[in-house]
């Protein structure tokens, strides 16, 4: 599938933990800064392997999954312009975890990549930096665990409204380019339960789907169907990082 147009413009400030930083930071860090496409379906770390740089997605999203002997993998979280990908960097290990989870891209765009020894320099520093990578960690510990139970204990219909919700929060539109069975492959359910709850939503008016594309209509009535997971996870990032603040992103887009 191709890559969306590159939008003009495209800053490192899109990101939201990189447009947080004070001036020094952040002028530390652009000169090391890549922009680089994410294609859909692009793994971007695999288990165990040497990790050399750290991805910090401005339009694209990467989905953190992790595999069963089966064959069968499941989406434990998300990462978008709202987070880093690669956080073993600066939690003491040179490789991604040996437990079979990898980084697959979900939603293609683009993001800017950080060589791991600049990022642990940064972090070692402990500055801002460190404050916010660290807070940013404890966010995504909790969306992992959230998942977790929400695939156990939750309806196909909650864990799709919530994978949707999250989803929306990383982008600047209502349009999703997703097919049912990539979303199948995401929470790791039969693709037949997914048509069956899509098509609900779309009767109820919520969603609208047509050939890989899905457009929420609706966005109070998937909060009214979904489990109380998602709200436990965006008030934990809101928490986190509550004075979080990026005073570069309006100007980057023009507001």
């Amino acid at each position: 599938m191709p890559l969306p147009a590159r939008p003009p413009p495209h800053s490192p400030a899109q990101n939201r933990l990189l447009a947080a930083l004070p001036d020094e930071e952040f002028a530390r860090l652009v000169p090391h800064l890549e922009l680089v496409p994410m294609r859909l379906g692009e793994t971007l770390h695999e288990p165990g392997c040497a990790m050399q740089h750290a991805h910090f997605p401005t339009t694209a999203i990467v989905s953190l999954l992790h595999g069963l002997s089966s064959g069968v993998s499941v989406e434990v979280a998300g990462v978008g312009s709202e987070g880093v990908l690669g956080i073993a960097l600066f939690m003491g290990a040179d490789t991604s975890p040996t437990s079979p989870t990898s980084a697959v891209v979900q939603t293609a765009g683009y993001g800017y990549r950080l060589p791991g020894r600049v990022l642990r320099e940064e972090f070692d520093r402990a500055g801002l930096v460190q404050r916010q990578l660290l807070r940013y960690t404890q966010a995504l510990v909790t969306q992992i665990f959230q998942s977790g139970a929400c695939n156990r204990h939750h309806s196909v219909e909650q864990q799709l409204c919530r994978w949707l919700l999250l989803t929306l929060d990383r982008m600047p539109s209502s349009e999703l380019v997703m097919t049912q069975e990539l979303i199948a492959g995401a929470l790791g359910v039969r693709r037949e339960g997914i048509t069956e709850a899509a098509g609900r939503l779309q009767a109820a008016g919520y969603i609208r789907y047509r050939r890989g594309h899905i457009s929420v209509l609706d966005r109070a009535g998937l909060e009214g169907r979904t489990c109380e997971c998602y709200a436990v996870v965006k008030a934990e990032f809101a928490r986190l990082l509550c004075d979080v603040r990026h005073p570069r992103i309006d100007s980057v887009l023009g507001t």
